[in-house]
């Protein structure tokens, strides 16, 4: 049973198979664009989010995508890694009504009422109202292309395909072409990732198919007037003149939207937390550090910024703090819940995912390690704010010390904590992260309380061997 009861133009019966019992459905064709500009108008006015899961763009990119689309336009998406072009683009197949009909065995999704081949034209004049019909759902009508080197027109556009002339046709016949990838997503989106990497020669293919919708194979024009929204993303220093990109290709996109990283911390956590596949339970905070380590990464001098910081250096940083926070319990026997002494295991393995400026050799580790301090201390502040610590560091009278690290137990550390003079002290700072009475939580809070105190240079710190040692 086809279903899309929000969508007027598409018939709920799966009864309807031929020309005819389409025509008496009622059924009104409509382009790409006009498809697209239906369904999101609906859906702003119905108050519904057309764009889920895309955080940090709602009052930048997004309205811009939106009036995009409403004016019928082409679209270039312009930023660095890892700030979400792909998954945009991708979320604009949400926008096209659920089920369409296409001639059945179309091989570029031909509407029943429109045929464009010389092929369905000679099905519709031989079937008439018995016309074949079959319904396309829309994830089949969003088309992507990574953008190589080596991309070739034939795999774009299309070329002669020798066994059709082997079988006797003559060479000019449009029947002897074999269809590349955007004539096949006729009456669809087409996304071509990295735009700039296209040789030229493919670039200037596509300026036929963007403003005259035809199609020009080996000397041979086919007038195919080919109904696909072309969208692209690329990187700014490459999309300019100087770089890879042609004039006369720039021209044809109707819109140039730029895109950023998250601007809000929310935003960045968000991100992480919908993206990451997380092993083990990783609290907010511990997030919340990762995310705050992520943006002063991407607003540090030493690091080379026309690479970007990737969302992605994040997400892998929240998977390999759950992947310790496994380790470490699946070792010990305890439940699996990420703490501050995890966080350090992200630094050692991510640092290869960015790149520091040239002046910057043999001190990567200790930019990586003092940006990590500082996005602790600012989380420590943030949260523990207003608490009186005085009795906590008393206790530790230049004798006592505890220790911490991903050999010591969540159980081992609470039993270990020195006796203070102010009760109540433990499970306010537990409180002020909602760690409740979970070992593996409260030991996380008291851990990232005591951090906060060494890096505010109450307390001291000694670190080895994976362990770390307050006093």
């Amino acid at each position: 049973m086809i279903d899309q009861t929000s969508v007027s133009n598409v018939t709920t019966s799966d009864e309807i198979n031929t020309l005819a019992q389409l025509r008496a459905s009622g059924h009104v064709q409509k382009s790409v664009r006009e498809e697209l500009q239906d369904n999101l108008l609906t859906a702003l006015a119905a108050g519904d989010n057309p764009w889920p899961g895309l955080h940090g763009f709602e009052r930048t990119v997004l309205p811009q995508v939106e009036r995009a689309l409403i004016a019928g336009h082409d679209v270039v998406l312009l930023g660095e890694r890892g700030q979400g072009k792909t998954r945009l683009l991708r979320t604009l197949a949400t926008l096209l009504d659920e089920w369409t009909p296409m001639i059945a065995g179309s091989e570029l999704h031909e509407h029943p009422y429109e045929p464009i081949t010389a092929e369905s034209q000679r099905l519709l004049e031989a079937k008439g109202d018995e016309l074949p019909v079959t319904w396309l759902h829309r994830d089949d009508r969003y088309v992507e292309k990574l953008s190589t080197p080596d991309t070739s027109v034939a795999d774009l556009i299309g070329d002669v395909d020798p066994m059709r002339v082997a079988e006797g046709r003559r060479l000019g016949d449009p029947e002897t072409i074999h269809y590349g990838l955007v004539p096949r997503a006729n009456r669809g989106i087409v996304a071509l990732n990295e735009l700039p990497d296209l040789a030229e020669r493919i670039q200037v293919a596509l300026l036929n198919v963007m403003e005259e919708r035809d199609i020009q194979i080996r000397g041979y024009v086919l007038r195919l007037p080919l109904d696909v929204l072309m969208v692209a993303s690329a990187n700014p220093e490459d999309y300019t003149n100087r770089g890879r990109i042609i004039t006369p290709l720039k021209d044809r996109f109707g819109a140039e939207i730029r895109t950023h990283y998250p601007l809000d911390i929310d935003d960045e956590i968000a991100v992480i937390r919908q993206e990451a596949e997380l092993s083990a339970d990783l609290p907010d905070v511990l997030l919340e550090i990762l995310a705050r380590f992520t943006r002063a990464l991407r607003n540090s001098p030493a690091i080379n910024q026309a690479s970007g910081v990737s969302a992605r250096f994040a997400i892998a940083g929240a998977e390999t703090i759950a992947a310790a926070a496994r380790h470490r319990a699946t070792v010990h026997d305890e439940k699996a819940v990420a703490r501050l002494t995890d966080i350090h295991t992200a630094v050692e393995v991510l640092s290869g995912k960015i790149e520091f400026e040239s002046g910057e050799e043999g001190r990567e580790d200790q930019i990586l390690q003092h940006l990590l301090r500082t996005s602790i201390a600012q989380a420590a502040r943030a949260h523990f704010g207003g608490i009186d610590f005085t009795a906590l560091v008393d206790a530790f009278d230049g004798s006592r010390t505890i220790t911490t690290g991903e050999h010591i137990t969540a159980q081992e550390f609470l039993a270990e904590l020195p006796e203070v003079a102010e009760p109540g002290l433990y499970d306010e700072i537990a409180s002020r992260l909602n760690a409740g009475s979970d070992p593996g939580l409260r030991t996380g809070a008291i851990e990232l309380a005591l951090e906060g105190l060494y890096l505010a240079q109450e307390l001291s710190k000694v670190s080895e061997d994976g362990q770390s040692v307050y006093g």
